[in-house]
């Protein structure tokens, strides 16, 4: 009676599965920590494009606030995914976390003795970057510990729920509250948010990584190597092939730095469109999240990643070809709604083909191709824009991506044969 009862209810279910959240206490801790400090993260990272504006009156002084973040991104991201299969993983995350509160306190503390020093606002920006790849792999790796394996693609939706509502709603409340009450009021609430994440880490049971040697979990017997994940990804096709589709997606067709000449030139607006052009593929990518409780039905990972990389290419290719500001907006939040789903069972596959000693290495890997992917993205659509046309620009790098993960689906063709039932890197 209860599988009769359970099997049409998984058939019907449309919103997001909230399961991981009902059977496991230190996830569901862990989740709500992580998406109220995502919020305040974003509010801190609006705060400090204001303040850092404020000071200088340079637009070029607030783009370097992107490069204060990237390298570190890029440099310790695989370097913590390394220490996140060496050490305790709940230690690292809970020190980690802990760095990114004195950083929030810090930037408080600067405020009340009215310190405004454009070098001081970078080096917190590159810092809470440090703990952020230190943390992230670490955070990413538990999950597989704390959840069984058919419940991984819901956690992940659930994860992407986190990222994108501190994506949206951290830079709005942000804006109102520097507004109201200056910027000591949102560093302020972004340091009390962390109080959220840092009692979600401490409350979990150890995290030490299982070895598959004979040296027991998390011995810490042997140092975990860069080179040595970087050598087992080399070796694992359908591992390559996550990263390999999101590079095609992220690098070929991210038309993100071209919003503001498209707003102008192809909509006759000003930077309210822009800010919707924006705004759009972060909120499909929300409802992607909102509305996935089908993708626990899907079995075929590979598949769905690249069917999900071809319907992100298609939508900003036809974006490229429309003058409608609706249009425009529908599609661009299909394509963030394909984003999501990619991500969702890249991620998935990352947790449950990977063994738990070299989790945090691929996570590690994960992160820089997420930094840098859509940054490189940036400079190809910019550079071709200017060579030859926005359109083109938008356009071909849409029609690149579908027929780049095409092209890598047909060279590796296992990948679209991976089964969930089998995880097989």
């Amino acid at each position: 009676m209860t599988e009769t009862t359970e099997e049409p209810a998984q058939r019907l279910r449309i919103l997001a599965d909230l399961t991981p959240l009902r059977t496991s206490l230190d996830y569901r801790r862990l989740w709500f920590g992580n998406t109220v400090s995502w919020i305040g993260q974003g509010m801190t990272a609006l705060a400090v494009s204001l303040q850092v504006y404020d000071i200088t009156g340079s637009a070029f002084s607030v783009g370097l606030i992107g490069i204060c973040s990237f390298l570190p991104l890029v440099v310790f991201g695989l370097y913590g995914g390394a220490i996140a299969d060496t050490v305790d993983r709940r230690k690292l995350g809970l020190a980690s976390s802990s760095g990114s509160f004195v950083l929030s306190v810090a930037l408080v503390a600067a405020t009340v003795a009215g310190v405004e020093q454009v070098g001081l606002l970078y080096a917190v920006v590159a810092l809470q970057a440090v703990c952020f790849a230190l943390n992230s792999p670490a955070r990413s790796s538990m999950i597989a510990r704390l959840l069984p394996a058919e419940q991984l693609p819901a956690a992940n939706a659930l994860n992407s729920m986190t990222s994108t509502t501190g994506a949206l709603v951290g830079p709005m409340l942000g804006g109102l509250i520097v507004g109201w009450w200056g910027y000591r009021a949102a560093y302020t609430v972004d340091a009390v948010t962390f109080t959220a994440s840092l009692y979600a880490m401490w409350r979990l049971p150890p995290m030490l990584p299982e070895r598959r040697d004979g040296a027991g979990k998390g011995s810490g017997e042997k140092r975990a190597s860069v080179t040595d994940g970087l050598r087992f990804l080399g070796a694992r096709p359908n591992l390559r092939m996550t990263f390999f589709s999101d590079l095609c997606a992220m690098v070929l067709a991210h038309p993100r730095a071209l919003f503001p000449v498209v707003a102008v030139v192809w909509y006759g607006g000003d930077a309210k469109t822009t800010g919707l052009l924006v705004a759009a593929p972060a909120l499909g990518a929300l409802l992607g999240g909102v509305f996935s409780g089908w993708l626990g039905r899907i079995r075929r990972h590979g598949l769905a990643v690249i069917v999900a990389v071809a319907c992100w290419g298609s939508a900003i290719a036809v974006f490229g070809l429309t003058r409608q500001l609706w249009l425009g907006l529908v599609l661009l939040a299909l394509a963030g709604c394909s984003d999501t789903i990619s991500m969702v069972f890249r991620n998935t596959m990352l947790q449950a083909a990977v063994p738990d000693e070299m989790r945090g290495r691929l996570q590690g890997v994960f992160i820089v191709v997420v930094a840098g992917g859509p940054r490189l993205g940036d400079f190809l659509a910019g550079s071709v824009a200017d060579l030859a046309s926005p359109a083109v620009a938008v356009t071909g790098g849409g029609i690149a991506c579908v027929v780049a993960v095409s092209l890598l689906a047909l060279r590796w063709r296992g990948f679209t044969r991976y089964d969930a039932r089998d995880p097989q890197p």
